[in-house]
């Protein structure tokens, strides 16, 4: 590991200023991404400032019947709040398979989302990687990319976007708060991550120093019949093949209201939102799910060692579908 300066700011404007100041500083949270990629020498920051205690880590009705989610919140505190658990399932059940117990305790909710991706070849500083080096090309396009995108994939980069939390936020229109030198901004779930286009190495929108603040779920009465199915290769603290967020509202066997996201599949959580339009108005029933789902993935773009992520999404999807519903297999 490379030598760094740590410094503990005393509020959030305080510590935007300092990694104003710092090019190549980064923010430091719960670490457990951050520090094991500087283990590896994949990241090399200079300043460490610490955030740790600056936002809130607590999770607060809203007036408007929306729930508002501190930054600093532990993924195992949020997972368990009454609140999360009642209101919004398909957020602690994608928590509670996202990590072990002891990571987490540690890991906070704005840290989740900004993790980076676990292709080995940006972990690998002996290979080239457009994320890593933009402009030395992407090995796994030609290499291992079993566990990589199929949707929304650049030619110079395949990779997944790793966090099972951000999936379910963006099924919920969850909207991030940040603060940054250019001040405060309110930002759609659904709009923070990028797709990889020409520049892969920027994974969000977000500005040098722009601190996330805050997560806002808004008041979504049907998202309490919500589910986060998850397929992985072993069901202890493994990245998703396939993930997928659900919420549906149904009466009298017709979908009124829908939303879904994809995880595993893409450089950002993956809205499905050609799926909900078609399920919207349509028949609760197996043959409408798997229509919806076989439209979300007509565009996908997969590599020869990962096309069977394709059916696996479409099956997760009806399964996840048929699961919340208890419509007919």
């Amino acid at each position: 590991m490379r030598t760094f300066r740590y410094e503990r700011a005393g509020s959030v404007s305080g510590a935007v200023a300092l990694l104003a100041e710092a090019p190549h500083g980064a923010f430091l949270g719960g670490g457990t991404n951050l520090v094991d990629l500087m283990k590896l020498d994949v990241a090399r920051p200079d300043l460490l400032v610490d955030v740790r205690r600056l936002t809130s880590d607590q999770v607060d009705e809203l007036p408007d019947g929306g729930v508002r989610i501190g930054a600093a919140t532990p993924n195992s505190e949020l997972a368990a709040d009454p609140l999360i658990r009642r209101r919004y399932p398909v957020l602690s059940q994608a928590l509670l398979s996202g990590a072990s117990g002891q990571l987490r305790n540690l890991a906070t909710t704005a840290g989740n989302l900004l993790q980076r991706t676990r292709c080995p070849y940006f972990q690998n500083v002996t290979t080239p990687c457009n994320k890593r080096e933009p402009g030395t090309g992407c090995s796994a396009i030609e290499g291992y990319h079993r566990d990589l995108a199929v949707l929304g994939t650049s030619p110079e980069c395949v990779a997944a976007h790793p966090s099972d939390l951000a999936v379910a936020l963006a099924a919920l229109d969850a909207v991030v708060r940040t603060e940054g030198p250019d001040g405060e901004r309110a930002i759609p779930m659904t709009e923070l991550h990028r797709l990889p286009g020409p520049q892969p190495q920027r994974d969000t929108v977000l500005q040098h120093g722009e601190l996330i603040t805050a997560i806002d779920l808004p008041p979504l009465p049907f998202a309490a019949r919500s589910c986060y199915r998850k397929i992985r290769d072993r069901a202890s603290y493994a990245f998703a093949l396939v993930a997928v967020a659900a919420a549906i509202d149904v009466a009298d066997g017709v979908v009124r209201d829908v939303r879904l996201a994809l995880g595993g599949v893409a450089h950002k959580p993956w809205r499905a939102v050609r799926a909900e339009e078609l399920l919207r108005g349509g028949p609760a029933a197996q043959e409408r799910f798997r229509q919806a789902a076989e439209a979300e993935l007509a565009d996908a773009r997969p590599l020869p060692g990962n096309a069977f992520k394709v059916p696996l999404a479409r099956n997760t999807m009806v399964r996840a579908l048929l699961d919340l519903t208890g419509a007919p297999r």
